[in-house]
Protein backbone atom coordinates (compact mmCIF):
# COMPACT_ATOMS: atom_id res chain seq x y z
CA UNK A 1 0.00 0.00 0.00
CA UNK A 2 1.18 3.81 -0.84
CA UNK A 3 0.42 6.51 0.45
CA UNK A 4 1.09 10.15 0.24
CA UNK A 5 3.82 11.30 2.93
CA UNK A 6 4.75 15.10 4.04
CA UNK A 7 7.09 17.39 6.27
CA UNK A 8 5.92 20.49 7.93
CA UNK A 9 7.88 23.20 9.08
CA UNK A 10 6.89 25.51 12.66
CA UNK A 11 8.66 28.73 13.38
CA UNK A 12 11.38 28.77 15.66
CA UNK A 13 9.05 30.18 18.11
CA UNK A 14 6.55 27.94 17.97
CA UNK A 15 6.29 24.90 20.61
CA UNK A 16 8.25 22.77 18.14
CA UNK A 17 10.71 24.74 17.21
CA UNK A 18 11.25 25.37 21.12
CA UNK A 19 11.44 21.17 21.40
CA UNK A 20 8.01 21.61 23.46
CA UNK A 21 5.53 18.74 23.16
CA UNK A 22 2.23 18.82 25.29
CA UNK A 23 1.09 14.86 26.52
CA UNK A 24 -2.06 13.64 27.74
CA UNK A 25 -2.50 10.36 29.86
CA UNK A 26 -4.29 7.91 28.57
CA UNK A 27 -6.31 5.13 30.82
CA UNK A 28 -3.44 2.40 30.57
CA UNK A 29 -1.42 5.61 32.86
CA UNK A 30 0.99 6.27 29.49
CA UNK A 31 1.46 9.22 27.74
CA UNK A 32 0.07 10.55 24.11
CA UNK A 33 1.39 13.48 22.59
CA UNK A 34 -1.18 15.83 21.65
CA UNK A 35 -1.37 16.95 17.73
CA UNK A 36 1.28 19.23 16.76
CA UNK A 37 -1.46 21.91 16.26
CA UNK A 38 -2.97 21.54 19.52
CA UNK A 39 0.55 21.43 20.81
CA UNK A 40 0.95 24.71 19.15
CA UNK A 41 -2.05 26.51 20.52
CA UNK A 42 -1.84 24.91 24.33
CA UNK A 43 2.01 26.19 24.05
CA UNK A 44 0.40 29.72 23.03
CA UNK A 45 -1.73 30.18 25.82
CA UNK A 46 0.67 28.89 28.02
CA UNK A 47 3.17 31.25 27.47
CA UNK A 48 0.48 34.29 27.56
CA UNK A 49 -0.39 32.88 31.32
CA UNK A 50 -3.78 32.16 30.98
CA UNK A 51 -5.75 30.17 33.55
CA UNK A 52 -6.95 27.95 30.92
CA UNK A 53 -7.30 27.49 27.51
CA UNK A 54 -10.15 26.47 25.54
CA UNK A 55 -9.74 24.09 22.80
CA UNK A 56 -13.62 23.90 21.21
CA UNK A 57 -12.13 26.90 18.44
CA UNK A 58 -10.08 23.94 16.81
CA UNK A 59 -12.34 21.26 16.95
CA UNK A 60 -12.15 19.64 20.40
CA UNK A 61 -14.37 19.60 23.36
CA UNK A 62 -11.67 19.62 25.88
CA UNK A 63 -10.50 22.45 28.58
CA UNK A 64 -7.06 22.80 29.80
CA UNK A 65 -6.50 24.07 33.15
CA UNK A 66 -2.90 24.77 33.50
CA UNK A 67 -3.28 25.23 37.53
CA UNK A 68 -4.12 21.77 38.31
CA UNK A 69 -2.31 20.64 34.96
CA UNK A 70 -5.37 18.76 33.67
CA UNK A 71 -7.52 18.06 30.70
CA UNK A 72 -11.38 18.57 31.35
CA UNK A 73 -14.29 17.08 28.86
CA UNK A 74 -16.77 19.66 28.33
CA UNK A 75 -19.06 16.94 28.00
CA UNK A 76 -18.85 14.33 30.28
CA UNK A 77 -16.33 16.32 32.80
CA UNK A 78 -14.55 13.61 32.73
CA UNK A 79 -10.60 15.23 33.61
CA UNK A 80 -7.08 13.56 33.00
CA UNK A 81 -3.97 14.93 33.59
CA UNK A 82 -1.65 16.69 30.97
CA UNK A 83 2.14 17.53 31.22
CA UNK A 84 4.51 19.78 29.59
CA UNK A 85 7.22 18.26 28.16
CA UNK A 86 10.95 20.08 27.07
CA UNK A 87 13.30 17.30 25.67
CA UNK A 88 11.54 16.98 22.39
CA UNK A 89 14.29 18.88 20.29
CA UNK A 90 13.35 19.11 16.41
CA UNK A 91 16.23 20.60 13.63
CA UNK A 92 16.12 23.77 12.79
CA UNK A 93 15.97 25.81 9.47
CA UNK A 94 17.78 28.68 9.09
CA UNK A 95 16.75 30.98 6.29
CA UNK A 96 13.60 31.14 4.23
CA UNK A 97 11.28 27.74 4.16
CA UNK A 98 12.47 25.74 1.48
CA UNK A 99 10.12 25.33 -1.96
CA UNK A 100 9.22 21.97 -2.67
CA UNK A 101 11.43 19.85 -5.13
CA UNK A 102 10.68 16.87 -7.10
CA UNK A 103 13.13 14.03 -7.05
CA UNK A 104 14.94 13.28 -9.61
CA UNK A 105 16.12 16.26 -10.56
CA UNK A 106 15.92 17.79 -13.66
CA UNK A 107 18.50 16.61 -16.44
CA UNK A 108 20.25 20.14 -16.08
CA UNK A 109 21.09 20.02 -12.19
CA UNK A 110 24.51 19.85 -11.06
CA UNK A 111 26.03 16.65 -11.28
CA UNK A 112 27.97 17.18 -8.10
CA UNK A 113 26.52 15.03 -5.04
CA UNK A 114 25.94 16.70 -1.85
CA UNK A 115 28.26 15.75 0.80
CA UNK A 116 26.68 13.23 3.37
CA UNK A 117 25.88 14.62 6.73
CA UNK A 118 27.12 11.41 8.23
CA UNK A 119 28.61 8.27 7.12
CA UNK A 120 26.06 5.86 8.15
CA UNK A 121 24.71 3.14 5.85
CA UNK A 122 21.28 4.58 4.99
CA UNK A 123 22.79 8.24 4.51
CA UNK A 124 25.30 6.51 1.88
CA UNK A 125 22.97 4.63 0.43
CA UNK A 126 21.02 7.61 0.02
CA UNK A 127 23.49 9.93 -1.80
CA UNK A 128 24.53 7.15 -4.10
CA UNK A 129 21.22 7.07 -5.58
CA UNK A 130 21.10 10.95 -5.94
CA UNK A 131 24.37 11.23 -7.34
CA UNK A 132 23.71 8.51 -9.83
CA UNK A 133 20.49 10.53 -11.36
CA UNK A 134 21.76 13.82 -10.76
CA UNK A 135 24.92 13.13 -12.50
CA UNK A 136 23.78 11.46 -15.50
CA UNK A 137 20.00 12.39 -15.54
CA UNK A 138 16.96 10.05 -14.99
CA UNK A 139 16.45 7.36 -16.85
CA UNK A 140 20.59 6.53 -17.39
CA UNK A 141 21.08 4.70 -14.06
CA UNK A 142 22.12 1.14 -14.57
CA UNK A 143 22.35 -2.08 -13.59
CA UNK A 144 25.90 -4.00 -13.44
CA UNK A 145 27.87 -6.37 -12.11
CA UNK A 146 29.69 -5.74 -9.12
CA UNK A 147 33.40 -4.77 -9.83
CA UNK A 148 36.16 -2.53 -8.17
CA UNK A 149 35.18 1.09 -10.03
CA UNK A 150 38.62 2.61 -11.29
CA UNK A 151 39.21 6.04 -9.47
CA UNK A 152 39.88 8.94 -11.79
CA UNK A 153 42.53 11.33 -10.79
CA UNK A 154 41.59 13.72 -8.53
CA UNK A 155 41.17 16.93 -10.03
CA UNK A 156 40.34 20.36 -8.29
CA UNK A 157 37.85 21.41 -11.55
CA UNK A 158 36.45 18.62 -13.95
CA UNK A 159 37.32 20.27 -17.10
CA UNK A 160 35.07 19.56 -20.37
CA UNK A 161 36.00 16.14 -21.82
CA UNK A 162 37.81 16.68 -25.00
CA UNK A 163 36.55 14.09 -27.82
CA UNK A 164 37.53 10.53 -27.35
CA UNK A 165 38.55 11.23 -23.75
CA UNK A 166 36.92 8.92 -20.88
CA UNK A 167 34.28 10.64 -18.80
CA UNK A 168 34.86 11.93 -14.94
CA UNK A 169 32.98 9.21 -13.11
CA UNK A 170 30.86 11.25 -11.04
CA UNK A 171 30.18 8.08 -8.54
CA UNK A 172 33.75 7.61 -7.53
CA UNK A 173 33.73 9.63 -4.25
CA UNK A 174 30.06 7.82 -3.25
CA UNK A 175 31.94 4.64 -4.23
CA UNK A 176 34.87 4.96 -2.00
CA UNK A 177 32.90 6.03 0.75
CA UNK A 178 30.68 3.10 0.19
CA UNK A 179 33.72 0.87 0.52
CA UNK A 180 32.83 0.17 4.82
CA UNK A 181 29.72 -0.35 3.96
CA UNK A 182 30.34 -3.05 1.90
CA UNK A 183 33.09 -4.42 4.27
CA UNK A 184 30.20 -4.55 7.07
CA UNK A 185 27.07 -5.87 5.06
CA UNK A 186 28.12 -6.62 1.77
CA UNK A 187 30.82 -9.56 1.29
CA UNK A 188 27.34 -12.16 2.17
CA UNK A 189 26.73 -10.76 -1.45
CA UNK A 190 27.43 -12.58 -4.49
CA UNK A 191 29.66 -11.03 -7.21
CA UNK A 192 26.41 -10.98 -9.88
CA UNK A 193 24.40 -8.92 -7.24
CA UNK A 194 23.45 -5.57 -9.30
CA UNK A 195 24.38 -2.04 -7.67
CA UNK A 196 23.34 1.23 -8.93
CA UNK A 197 26.20 2.72 -11.09
CA UNK A 198 26.46 5.72 -13.16
CA UNK A 199 26.42 5.29 -17.06
CA UNK A 200 28.75 7.89 -19.34
CA UNK A 201 28.38 11.35 -18.63
CA UNK A 202 26.18 13.08 -20.38
CA UNK A 203 28.25 15.10 -21.95
CA UNK A 204 29.55 12.34 -23.59
CA UNK A 205 29.07 11.44 -27.63
CA UNK A 206 27.63 7.88 -28.04
CA UNK A 207 30.40 5.15 -27.73
CA UNK A 208 32.43 7.23 -26.28
CA UNK A 209 33.81 6.45 -22.64
CA UNK A 210 33.80 3.21 -20.93
CA UNK A 211 33.84 1.88 -24.53
CA UNK A 212 30.72 -0.01 -23.86
CA UNK A 213 27.23 0.29 -25.24
CA UNK A 214 24.92 2.34 -23.10
CA UNK A 215 22.34 -0.27 -20.78
CA UNK A 216 18.96 0.28 -20.56
CA UNK A 217 17.97 3.21 -17.76
CA UNK A 218 15.53 2.53 -14.74
CA UNK A 219 12.32 3.45 -17.07
CA UNK A 220 13.21 0.76 -19.27
CA UNK A 221 14.19 -2.16 -16.57
CA UNK A 222 12.36 -5.26 -17.04
CA UNK A 223 10.45 -6.92 -13.38
CA UNK A 224 13.47 -9.30 -12.79
CA UNK A 225 16.14 -6.46 -12.91
CA UNK A 226 13.67 -4.16 -10.48
CA UNK A 227 13.32 -7.18 -8.26
CA UNK A 228 17.10 -7.66 -8.02
CA UNK A 229 17.73 -4.02 -7.30
CA UNK A 230 15.02 -3.97 -4.51
CA UNK A 231 16.51 -6.97 -3.25
CA UNK A 232 20.30 -5.47 -3.35
CA UNK A 233 19.09 -2.56 -1.30
CA UNK A 234 16.86 -4.40 0.90
CA UNK A 235 20.44 -6.58 2.29
CA UNK A 236 22.29 -3.21 2.78
CA UNK A 237 19.79 -1.66 4.79
CA UNK A 238 19.27 -5.14 7.13
CA UNK A 239 22.91 -5.33 7.37
CA UNK A 240 22.89 -1.89 8.42
CA UNK A 241 20.18 -2.13 11.14
CA UNK A 242 17.57 -0.25 9.47
CA UNK A 243 13.91 -1.40 10.64
CA UNK A 244 12.43 -3.10 7.57
CA UNK A 245 8.70 -2.32 6.21
CA UNK A 246 6.64 -5.26 4.77
CA UNK A 247 5.32 -4.55 1.82
CA UNK A 248 2.05 -7.02 0.64
CA UNK A 249 2.00 -9.30 -2.52
CA UNK A 250 5.75 -8.96 -3.83
CA UNK A 251 5.04 -11.61 -5.85
CA UNK A 252 2.16 -12.50 -7.89
CA UNK A 253 0.01 -10.12 -9.81
CA UNK A 254 -1.16 -7.15 -7.23
CA UNK A 255 -1.31 -3.21 -7.30
CA UNK A 256 1.90 -3.81 -5.56
CA UNK A 257 3.90 -6.28 -7.83
CA UNK A 258 7.87 -6.12 -7.95
CA UNK A 259 8.88 -3.19 -10.37
CA UNK A 260 6.41 -0.83 -8.30
CA UNK A 261 8.39 -2.32 -5.21
CA UNK A 262 11.49 -1.38 -6.35
CA UNK A 263 10.98 1.80 -7.52
CA UNK A 264 9.04 2.91 -4.01
CA UNK A 265 12.09 1.18 -2.07
CA UNK A 266 14.46 3.63 -4.15
CA UNK A 267 12.37 7.02 -3.92
CA UNK A 268 11.71 6.36 -0.46
CA UNK A 269 15.30 5.87 0.16
CA UNK A 270 16.07 8.87 -1.57
CA UNK A 271 13.76 11.20 0.18
CA UNK A 272 16.06 10.36 3.12
CA UNK A 273 13.17 7.52 4.90
CA UNK A 274 14.43 4.03 6.00
CA UNK A 275 12.68 1.35 4.69
CA UNK A 276 13.23 -1.63 3.22
CA UNK A 277 10.91 -3.52 1.08
CA UNK A 278 10.13 -7.35 2.82
CA UNK A 279 7.85 -10.04 2.33
CA UNK A 280 5.72 -9.74 5.39
CA UNK A 281 4.42 -13.59 7.31
CA UNK A 282 1.65 -15.46 5.29
CA UNK A 283 -1.08 -16.03 7.32
CA UNK A 284 -2.20 -19.60 6.92
CA UNK A 285 -5.44 -20.79 8.77
CA UNK A 286 -6.03 -24.27 6.79
CA UNK A 287 -4.69 -27.03 5.19
CA UNK A 288 -4.06 -28.12 1.97
CA UNK A 289 -7.58 -29.19 0.28
CA UNK A 290 -8.08 -32.70 1.53
CA UNK A 291 -10.49 -35.16 -0.29
CA UNK A 292 -12.28 -38.00 1.73
CA UNK A 293 -10.67 -40.71 0.89
CA UNK A 294 -7.37 -39.25 2.68
CA UNK A 295 -9.20 -38.29 6.40
CA UNK A 296 -8.60 -41.28 9.31
CA UNK A 297 -10.53 -41.60 11.95
CA UNK A 298 -8.55 -41.80 15.24
CA UNK A 299 -7.53 -44.96 16.67
CA UNK A 300 -8.31 -45.52 20.35
CA UNK A 301 -11.29 -42.69 20.24
CA UNK A 302 -14.49 -44.16 18.81
CA UNK A 303 -16.53 -42.37 16.35
CA UNK A 304 -16.18 -39.29 14.08
CA UNK A 305 -18.72 -36.76 15.42
CA UNK A 306 -19.98 -36.19 19.09
CA UNK A 307 -23.31 -33.72 19.71
CA UNK A 308 -24.33 -32.12 22.87
CA UNK A 309 -27.85 -31.78 24.37
CA UNK A 310 -29.30 -28.96 25.86
CA UNK A 311 -28.84 -29.41 29.51
CA UNK A 312 -27.28 -31.55 31.82
CA UNK A 313 -29.55 -33.46 34.74
CA UNK A 314 -29.07 -31.72 37.87
CA UNK A 315 -27.04 -33.77 40.73
CA UNK A 316 -28.46 -32.44 43.79
CA UNK A 317 -32.33 -32.27 44.58
CA UNK A 318 -31.49 -28.81 46.68
CA UNK A 319 -28.57 -26.50 47.44
CA UNK A 320 -28.50 -27.42 50.86
CA UNK A 321 -28.41 -31.52 49.81
CA UNK A 322 -25.51 -30.60 47.30
CA UNK A 323 -23.49 -28.62 49.93
CA UNK A 324 -23.83 -31.40 52.81
CA UNK A 325 -21.68 -34.27 50.59
CA UNK A 326 -18.64 -31.40 50.29
CA UNK A 327 -18.76 -29.79 53.45
CA UNK A 328 -18.23 -30.30 57.66
CA UNK A 329 -19.75 -28.04 60.28
CA UNK A 330 -17.31 -25.90 62.24
CA UNK A 331 -18.50 -25.58 65.54
CA UNK A 332 -16.25 -22.86 66.56
CA UNK A 333 -15.39 -20.17 63.49
CA UNK A 334 -11.49 -19.28 63.27
CA UNK A 335 -10.77 -15.72 63.53
CA UNK A 336 -11.00 -14.40 60.43
CA UNK A 337 -12.85 -13.41 57.26
CA UNK A 338 -15.22 -14.97 54.81
CA UNK A 339 -14.43 -14.12 51.59
CA UNK A 340 -17.44 -14.17 49.77
CA UNK A 341 -19.63 -11.89 51.95
CA UNK A 342 -16.11 -10.60 53.71
CA UNK A 343 -17.68 -10.72 57.52
CA UNK A 344 -16.30 -12.23 60.10
CA UNK A 345 -16.95 -15.98 60.39
CA UNK A 346 -17.65 -15.17 63.87
CA UNK A 347 -20.17 -13.04 62.80
CA UNK A 348 -23.75 -13.79 61.05
CA UNK A 349 -23.09 -13.91 57.02
CA UNK A 350 -23.38 -10.18 55.06
CA UNK A 351 -25.20 -11.70 52.55
CA UNK A 352 -28.33 -9.30 51.40
CA UNK A 353 -30.02 -11.04 48.57
CA UNK A 354 -32.61 -13.88 48.70
CA UNK A 355 -32.15 -15.77 52.26
CA UNK A 356 -31.91 -19.37 52.09
CA UNK A 357 -33.57 -21.70 54.13
CA UNK A 358 -30.20 -21.61 56.39
CA UNK A 359 -29.01 -19.92 59.66
CA UNK A 360 -26.65 -17.17 58.35
CA UNK A 361 -24.21 -17.32 61.55
CA UNK A 362 -23.93 -21.11 60.51
CA UNK A 363 -20.09 -21.67 59.25
CA UNK A 364 -18.68 -25.19 57.40
CA UNK A 365 -15.43 -26.06 55.83
CA UNK A 366 -15.05 -28.02 52.52
CA UNK A 367 -13.05 -31.21 53.19
CA UNK A 368 -10.66 -31.33 50.22
CA UNK A 369 -8.78 -27.64 50.44
CA UNK A 370 -10.16 -26.65 53.99
CA UNK A 371 -11.39 -23.35 53.45
CA UNK A 372 -14.01 -22.00 55.59
CA UNK A 373 -17.57 -20.13 54.91
CA UNK A 374 -20.66 -19.28 55.96
CA UNK A 375 -23.36 -22.13 55.07
CA UNK A 376 -25.38 -18.74 54.37
CA UNK A 377 -22.98 -17.52 51.48
CA UNK A 378 -22.25 -21.05 50.14
CA UNK A 379 -25.50 -21.48 49.25
CA UNK A 380 -26.26 -18.39 47.45
CA UNK A 381 -23.20 -18.67 45.63
CA UNK A 382 -24.48 -21.78 44.65
CA UNK A 383 -28.13 -20.83 43.99
CA UNK A 384 -26.24 -18.02 41.33
CA UNK A 385 -24.46 -20.56 39.74
CA UNK A 386 -25.00 -23.58 36.94
CA UNK A 387 -27.08 -25.99 39.96
CA UNK A 388 -25.51 -28.55 38.17
CA UNK A 389 -24.54 -30.64 41.54
CA UNK A 390 -20.87 -29.52 41.79
CA UNK A 391 -19.48 -26.64 43.52
CA UNK A 392 -16.05 -24.83 43.09
CA UNK A 393 -14.12 -23.05 45.95
CA UNK A 394 -14.07 -19.19 45.42
CA UNK A 395 -10.53 -19.47 47.12
CA UNK A 396 -8.63 -21.91 45.77
CA UNK A 397 -11.11 -23.04 42.52
CA UNK A 398 -10.87 -26.74 43.54
CA UNK A 399 -13.65 -28.67 41.95
CA UNK A 400 -16.26 -30.63 43.75
CA UNK A 401 -18.82 -33.08 41.85
CA UNK A 402 -18.52 -33.14 38.33
CA UNK A 403 -18.46 -29.43 36.69
CA UNK A 404 -20.62 -28.93 34.02
CA UNK A 405 -21.20 -25.67 31.88
CA UNK A 406 -23.82 -23.53 29.26
CA UNK A 407 -22.55 -24.74 26.41
CA UNK A 408 -25.51 -24.47 23.56
CA UNK A 409 -26.01 -27.39 21.05
CA UNK A 410 -23.61 -28.37 18.78
CA UNK A 411 -21.36 -30.74 16.81
CA UNK A 412 -17.70 -31.55 17.40
CA UNK A 413 -16.15 -33.52 14.76
CA UNK A 414 -12.24 -34.93 14.57
CA UNK A 415 -10.51 -37.26 12.41
CA UNK A 416 -6.76 -37.77 10.88
CA UNK A 417 -5.64 -35.29 8.19
CA UNK A 418 -2.70 -36.22 5.97
CA UNK A 419 -0.51 -33.13 6.67
CA UNK A 420 1.92 -32.01 9.27
CA UNK A 421 1.90 -28.84 11.62
CA UNK A 422 4.79 -26.43 11.96
CA UNK A 423 7.29 -27.90 14.40
CA UNK A 424 5.24 -31.38 14.14
CA UNK A 425 6.56 -32.35 11.04
CA UNK A 426 7.05 -36.69 12.71
CA UNK A 427 3.40 -36.40 12.54
CA UNK A 428 0.17 -36.31 10.97
CA UNK A 429 -2.14 -33.76 12.19
CA UNK A 430 -5.97 -33.86 14.12
CA UNK A 431 -8.55 -31.78 13.06
CA UNK A 432 -11.69 -30.83 14.79
CA UNK A 433 -14.22 -29.05 13.31
CA UNK A 434 -16.47 -26.88 15.94
CA UNK A 435 -20.38 -26.19 14.51
CA UNK A 436 -22.64 -24.50 16.70
CA UNK A 437 -25.99 -22.62 15.35
CA UNK A 438 -27.99 -19.63 16.22
CA UNK A 439 -30.72 -20.31 18.91
CA UNK A 440 -32.14 -19.17 21.92
CA UNK A 441 -30.70 -18.83 25.28
CA UNK A 442 -32.42 -21.32 27.84
CA UNK A 443 -32.71 -20.61 31.73
CA UNK A 444 -29.27 -21.04 32.38
CA UNK A 445 -27.92 -18.47 30.01
CA UNK A 446 -27.50 -14.71 30.72
CA UNK A 447 -30.53 -13.86 28.94
CA UNK A 448 -33.15 -16.68 29.19
CA UNK A 449 -35.49 -16.40 25.92
CA UNK A 450 -33.62 -14.18 24.06
CA UNK A 451 -31.65 -15.17 21.21
CA UNK A 452 -27.94 -15.71 20.71
CA UNK A 453 -25.11 -15.40 17.63
CA UNK A 454 -22.83 -18.08 16.64
CA UNK A 455 -20.10 -16.13 14.38
CA UNK A 456 -17.38 -17.58 12.32
CA UNK A 457 -18.48 -21.24 13.11
CA UNK A 458 -17.76 -23.77 11.58
CA UNK A 459 -14.41 -23.04 13.67
CA UNK A 460 -11.29 -25.33 12.61
CA UNK A 461 -8.89 -26.42 15.47
CA UNK A 462 -6.09 -28.66 14.99
CA UNK A 463 -3.55 -30.79 17.26
CA UNK A 464 -0.50 -33.18 16.64
CA UNK A 465 -1.14 -36.66 16.25
CA UNK A 466 1.23 -37.50 18.81
CA UNK A 467 0.36 -39.48 22.14
CA UNK A 468 -0.02 -36.02 23.84
CA UNK A 469 -2.63 -34.68 21.22
CA UNK A 470 -4.22 -37.44 21.28
CA UNK A 471 -4.81 -37.28 25.14
CA UNK A 472 -5.66 -33.79 24.56
CA UNK A 473 -8.45 -34.90 22.46
CA UNK A 474 -9.98 -37.02 24.17
CA UNK A 475 -9.75 -34.81 27.64
CA UNK A 476 -11.61 -32.08 24.90
CA UNK A 477 -14.37 -34.45 24.34
CA UNK A 478 -14.96 -34.97 27.85
CA UNK A 479 -15.37 -31.24 28.38
CA UNK A 480 -17.45 -30.99 25.42
CA UNK A 481 -20.21 -33.59 27.02
CA UNK A 482 -20.08 -31.56 29.72
CA UNK A 483 -20.76 -27.98 27.92
CA UNK A 484 -17.58 -26.41 28.80
CA UNK A 485 -15.88 -25.69 25.75
CA UNK A 486 -18.06 -22.91 24.69
CA UNK A 487 -19.96 -20.10 26.31
CA UNK A 488 -22.51 -17.23 25.68
CA UNK A 489 -21.78 -13.99 26.55
CA UNK A 490 -19.76 -10.84 25.35
CA UNK A 491 -17.17 -11.42 22.86
CA UNK A 492 -14.04 -9.79 23.37
CA UNK A 493 -12.77 -9.35 20.22
CA UNK A 494 -15.90 -7.67 18.41
CA UNK A 495 -17.76 -6.75 22.07
CA UNK A 496 -21.02 -8.13 20.48
CA UNK A 497 -23.22 -9.58 22.97
CA UNK A 498 -25.26 -12.57 23.84
CA UNK A 499 -22.79 -14.62 21.37
CA UNK A 500 -21.16 -18.12 21.20
CA UNK A 501 -17.83 -17.16 22.92
CA UNK A 502 -14.54 -19.59 24.13
CA UNK A 503 -14.88 -20.75 27.62
CA UNK A 504 -10.86 -20.37 29.16
CA UNK A 505 -9.90 -23.45 26.79
CA UNK A 506 -7.56 -22.08 24.20
CA UNK A 507 -7.36 -23.87 20.73
CA UNK A 508 -4.96 -23.65 17.59
CA UNK A 509 -7.33 -22.47 14.65
CA UNK A 510 -4.05 -21.26 12.66
CA UNK A 511 -2.27 -24.79 10.63
CA UNK A 512 0.29 -23.34 9.41
CA UNK A 513 1.15 -20.29 10.72
CA UNK A 514 1.18 -18.91 13.87
CA UNK A 515 0.91 -15.14 13.58
CA UNK A 516 -1.86 -14.33 15.50
CA UNK A 517 -0.95 -16.79 18.34
CA UNK A 518 -3.33 -19.11 17.70
CA UNK A 519 -0.63 -21.69 15.82
CA UNK A 520 2.15 -23.69 15.39
CA UNK A 521 5.31 -23.72 16.25
CA UNK A 522 4.11 -23.47 19.83
CA UNK A 523 5.98 -26.11 22.14
CA UNK A 524 4.08 -25.25 25.56
CA UNK A 525 0.64 -25.53 23.85
CA UNK A 526 0.35 -28.66 24.57
CA UNK A 527 1.04 -28.92 28.55
CA UNK A 528 -0.78 -25.39 28.88
CA UNK A 529 -4.32 -26.45 27.49
CA UNK A 530 -3.58 -29.46 29.88
CA UNK A 531 -3.30 -27.39 32.82
CA UNK A 532 -6.77 -25.47 31.31
CA UNK A 533 -8.46 -28.65 31.22
CA UNK A 534 -7.58 -29.49 34.47
CA UNK A 535 -8.79 -26.43 35.84
CA UNK A 536 -12.08 -27.27 34.73
CA UNK A 537 -11.85 -30.44 36.48
CA UNK A 538 -11.12 -32.38 33.34
CA UNK A 539 -8.21 -34.52 34.15
CA UNK A 540 -6.76 -38.41 32.94
CA UNK A 541 -9.32 -39.42 36.35
CA UNK A 542 -11.96 -38.04 33.98
CA UNK A 543 -11.54 -40.51 31.39
CA UNK A 544 -12.36 -43.47 33.57
CA UNK A 545 -15.53 -41.94 35.27
CA UNK A 546 -16.82 -41.11 31.60
CA UNK A 547 -16.14 -44.91 30.93
CA UNK A 548 -18.16 -45.83 34.99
Amino acid sequence: TIRPVRRSYYDPSSAPGKGVVWEWENDSGSWTPYDMDVGITIQRAYEKQHPWVDLSAIGFCYVIDFATMGQINRQTQRKRRVRRRLDMVYPLVSGTLPKSQSWPASPGAVATPPVPTCACPQCLLVMSVKATVSATGPGTATLQPRKPPPVPPAAPKAPAPAPGAKAPDGMATVRGSLKPLAAQGGRRQAASTPALSSASSAASPPGVGSGKASRPGLGTLNRSHLQRLAIAQSRVLIASGVPTVPVKNLTGSSPVNPALAGITGILMSAAGLPVCLTRPPRLVLHPPPVSKSEIQSIPGISHTCRKTTKKQAKKGKTPEEVLKKYLQKVRHPPDEDCTICMERLSAPSGYKGPQPAVKPDLVGKLVKCGHVFHLHCLVAMYNNGNKDGSLQCPTCKTIYGVKTGTQPPGKMEYHIIPHALPGHSDCKTIRIIYNIPPGVQGPEHPNPGKSFTARGFPRHCYLPDSEKGRKVLKLLLVAWDRRLIFAIGTSSTTGESDTVIWNEIHHKTEFGSNLTGHGYPDINYLDNVLAELAAQGITEESLAQEKD
